[in-house]
């Protein structure tokens, strides 16, 4: 053999023997768990932890601690902790278990990086006492973590995502909401950008109306999308946190206040030269950038919100309609005038259009003589939508009863709703069956 060919193969021999030596020491297997080598280095229900300490190795301690049901933040500072981030942490323990027991009585801890670990984990519980977990060097497989639990001399293999999954930092587990209200339980919303401030309040029946400047009829979807942008946003902290004097020479978009349950929170939103949207806010200290979309959505008036639509009927099936005084009613899934049944097909694009009718712009001032009443009865207690339609020159103006409101209607409009009106008939009797 060839001097450098026995070299290498010397050096192959060696590298086997090392890992030999090596996996005597620390056995891989990928034989899967069973109750005697995978057991349990925890089991606390979530109810009974007070307190869960994590510490890393380069980074501040972080720990969270239950005060009655809400998890906070207590080190490195007091913060607001996200509930659910906190609880899923929680969730952690109930149980913990290992892949498999390595070594009963390891002579030493450094092989397996448990002398000095990465990682930290106390949980104390309802009874006083705390365990430690400690994490060290990760297997050569790379898919499992040694740990060992302070006070038992056993060091076992747990899957790395236990690790990843304790592995949280202060930015992971803080409330990262800038208005933390409760989304269920907001009953009013205030909005103060353009024009006179908004106010938003929920009816009943669970709709948004607006009740400042003057009552009027809201646009839920419109209110909602607010609420929704208001609710998600969250501190962007990533890089370097704008200062007060950039916010502060900012135009200012507007404010919101959402009012829930336990009380109020305002954000207050400024407009860069360069477009960025900044916030700041009485539920979270500092100032933060904001998205495009959460900012743009405040920059609005109360003409924004008001429902343009003159039937409130949306997708619910009407049982009556009155169209011109020519009166249409349901019976099961066919529709009469008076004794005769009228085809469907022409009855439900009177419908449709309808449902779509909406104001290309409102005014405050009623004018014109009427053109055409209609009147829609729908839903399970028969609530009834009476709408006049004037006509004012070339244009026309539609009115709701009781709604001091005048909804400027598209001349193309009324006159397709007209012309599907006209287009209503009979339905057409089936063909007699000719053959014997």
């Amino acid at each position: 053999m060839k001097p450098h060919g026995l070299i290498a193969a010397l050096g192959v021999l060696a590298i086997l023997g090392g890992y030999a030596w090596w996996a005597n020491r620390h056995p891989v297997t990928d034989t899967p768990p069973s109750a005697t080598t995978a057991p349990k280095l925890f089991t606390i229900p979530a109810d009974q932890l007070t307190s869960i300490r994590l510490a890393k190795t380069g980074a501040d301690p972080v720990t969270l601690t239950k005060q009655g049901d809400q998890w906070q933040i207590t080190a490195p500072q007091p913060l607001k902790a996200d509930q659910d981030s906190a609880t899923a942490l929680a969730g952690t323990f109930n149980p913990l278990a290992a892949d498999r027991l390595i070594d009963e009585h390891p002579p030493t801890l450094a092989s397996f990086g448990l002398d000095n670990p990465t990682d930290e984990v106390d949980v104390t519980t309802k009874d006083g006492k705390t365990q430690k977990l400690l994490l060290g060097a990760d297997t050569p497989s790379g898919s499992d973590t040694y740990a060992k639990l302070e006070g038992d001399p056993k060091v076992y293999t747990v899957a790395s995502s236990v690790k990843t999954g304790l592995d949280k930092s202060v930015n992971d587990l803080r409330d990262k909401r800038l208005l933390p209200v409760n989304a269920d339980k907001i009953t009013s919303v205030t909005l103060t950008a353009k024009g006179a401030p908004v106010e938003f309040s929920k009816n009943s029946g669970g709709d948004w109306q607006i009740t400042k400047p003057k009552p009027l009829r809201a646009d839920n979807s419109a209110v909602d999308d607010l609420v929704g942008k208001l609710t998600g946003a969250k501190m962007d902290l990533t890089g370097t946190l704008p200062a007060a004097v950039e916010f502060t020479a900012a135009a200012k978009v507007g404010t919101a206040s959402l009012t829930d349950d336990k009380g109020t929170q305002t954000i207050e939103v400024h407009k860069t030269k360069t477009n960025d949207y900044l916030a700041k806010s009485t539920g979270a200290e500092g100032i933060y950038k904001l998205d495009a979309a959460t900012g743009a959505a405040l920059d609005k008036g109360v003409d924004d919100f008001r429902n343009k639509k003159l039937f409130d009927f949306g997708f619910t099936d009407p049982s009556k309609l009155d169209l011109g005084g020519k009166l249409y009613e349901k019976t099961g899934d066919k529709w009469f005038n008076g004794s005769t049944q009228i085809d469907a097909a022409t009855l439900q694009s009177v419908i449709d259009k309808l449902r779509d009718l909406a104001a290309s712009k409102l005014e405050d001032k009623i004018v014109g003589t009427p053109a055409l009443a209609l009147a829609v009865t729908w839903g399970d207690k028969g609530k009834v939508d009476k709408v006049t339609v004037n006509k004012n020159g070339a244009d026309y103006i539609g009115i709701r009863e009781g709604d001091p409101a005048a909804y400027s209607l598209d001349s193309k409009t009324f006159d397709d709703l007209q012309q599907s009106i006209a287009g209503i008939k009979p339905a057409t009797a089936p063909k007699a069956d000719t053959k014997k």
